[in-house]
């Protein structure tokens, strides 16, 4: 009986310090992703940003924010492939100018993640070739992209992984200044020099193997086997959004005719950004 009361007033005191005690407050992470609303003069685009990609999801908000995109074209329009916009020299450039090269004096830390991949619809950054494979600070493109199917899909995986071996080719010591080279001589314009030592990087790039090869995993080749995308891109450019309203507008985007350049023979406006959330 003794044994039982010393138990009931060990349970009892347990219970007080419980009652007394506050409880912890645990931190709740907004998990939301962001919305933004890309009003064009074909109709609205509805976009969700990852907050799987960080550093772009807060850039692409600044910029949206300062109205950095309100009036500039989609100026590169290219069927079962892209439609993409945002170069700062695209306002108010007249018909036919040849547009793409604007941009700010900044970029975007490369944001490459394993389950974010170009499917139909995905939001992701233009870039120039570059030795970190950094984003533009404002260009982007929305995949219209085509199905696919296991063999073309091989093919595709093939172009990853060159690309990716190229990377590495060019921010190695022994060929940087190939590099280097190459981008004094396309700033200068010498194509002809360009030409000679892209094909010689590229080259390098098709049996270089000193890297881990990419694998298309099976969920993504389910997604690019029935609604299509733009596989090859995958691990190459950051992909941090993608569309979740208004693929009907890209389709009617996608589907117009356009110059040489891909550029759209009628402008396509960028009228306004907003976030909704």
């Amino acid at each position: 009986m003794k044994n039982k009361n010393v138990v009931f007033v060990l349970f009892s005191m347990l219970m007080c310090l419980g009652c007394n005690s506050k409880p912890e407050k645990k931190k709740i992470e907004d998990t939301s992703n962001t919305i933004v609303v890309l009003t064009t003069n074909y109709g609205e685009i509805t976009l969700e940003l990852f907050n799987d990609t960080p550093k772009h999801r807060d850039n692409f908000i600044k910029l949206v924010n300062e109205h950095a995109y309100d009036s500039l074209l989609f100026h590169r329009v290219i069927k079962d492939f892209v439609i993409q916009g945002g170069d700062p020299d695209s306002k108010n450039a007249p018909l036919g100018k040849f547009l793409g090269e604007g941009d700010l004096d900044y970029t975007v830390p490369a944001e490459f993640r394993p389950n974010l991949f170009h499917k139909r619809g995905a939001l992701a950054t233009a870039r120039e070739e570059n030795l970190t494979r950094a984003s533009s600070a404002m260009q982007f493109f929305i995949v219209d992209g085509k199905v696919y199917n296991d063999s073309l899909l091989d093919v595709a995986q093939q172009r990853i992984n060159t690309m990716t071996a190229r990377y590495h080719v060019i921010k190695s010591k022994a060929h940087k200044p190939l590099f280097e080279a190459l981008k004094i001589a396309s700033e200068g314009n010498d194509e002809q020099l360009a030409t000679k030592l892209n094909d010689s990087i590229q080259q390098l790039a098709e049996t270089y193997t000193d890297f881990e090869a990419y694998t298309i995993p099976e969920a993504h080749r389910a997604v690019y086997k029935s609604i299509g995308g733009i596989p090859h891109l995958d691990q190459n450019y950051t992909v941090f959004g993608e569309v979740i309203e208004g693929m009907n507008v890209v389709d009617s985007i996608v589907n117009l005719p356009t110059d040489e350049n891909d550029r759209p023979l009628e402008n396509v406006i960028i009228l306004s950004t907003e976030l909704k959330n």
